[in-house]
Parts: C-alpha cells; structure tokens; sequence
C-alpha cells in the first residue's frame, strides 16, 4: 500500500489573522479560499510541496453543530489546546528570527532536544501551537 499526505486542517478563529501568520510570517501560498453556509476555508501550503495542503477552518466546521458544541471548541482553541502542525526546516535559527521578527508570539526558543531535533515553538493567532524542528546534523 503505498499513501501519502494530502490535507491536514487547522482550527482558526480569525482566517484574516491566520492568513497574516501562515501566509505572511511563514511564507505559505494560498491555494484557495472557499466560503459555505457562512464558514470559511483557506487552503495553504508551501511552494516546496504541491501535493501537501494545509487548511484553515471554522473551530467547528460542521453547519448542524448546536450552538453548545460550537461555543466548546471555541473554549478549547482559545486556551490552545487544539493540536496545531509541524513545519521541517533547514535552518531553525533562522526561521525563528523570521517569525519572531513577523510578530509572531514565541512559546520556545530554539533548543537543541534529546529526542534528535532543534526545534522552537509558536503561538498562531488563535492559540494554536506550530512548531519548527531541524534534524540534528543538518
């Protein structure tokens, strides 16, 4: 069986913000921005991989969620505790400058980790946690 990545999704609560940190901060290109039933998708991804795309979506995107399943995910991404992505990088020093410098708000500094990585961590603007690593000996 052979599979690949196609689409993973991001909870946002602001899709202009989000727009502003992937797009802008880390470089993202957008491929599509769809509006349904008064939610929005965004798709991104990096120009390095054509077939992977990332999606920014409503905390709930389902348009029969009840009000209270919609506000409890509204609860969890606010205090961050949705799952965000993992971005490989060359040079992790670097694009955390980039990052910092975009105003991005830092979690964690570069740090060299025992499991292999360097790798440093950012809040998005909607509480997600994105993180950058660099296999050690890159």
């Amino acid at each position: 069986m052979d599979i690949t990545l196609s689409q993973c999704f991001i909870a946002v609560d602001d899709h202009d913000k989000a727009l502003a940190f992937y797009r802008d901060a880390l470089g993202l290109e957008v491929r599509n921005d769809v509006g349904f039933e008064g939610m929005r998708w965004v798709t991104l991804g990096a120009p390095s991989q054509p077939d992977v795309d990332i999606v920014l979506e409503p905390p709930l995107a389902d348009p029969n969620a009840s009000s209270a399943d919609r506000e409890a995910m509204a609860e969890l991404l606010a205090k961050g505790l949705l799952r965000g992505v993992i971005f490989r990088t060359a040079d992790v020093d670097a694009t955390f400058e980039r990052v910092r410098a975009a105003g991005g708000e830092v979690l964690q500094e570069p740090v060299d980790q025992p499991y292999g990585v360097r790798d440093c961590a950012f809040r998005d603007p909607s509480g997600n946690m994105v993180r950058f690593t660099q296999p050690r000996g890159q």
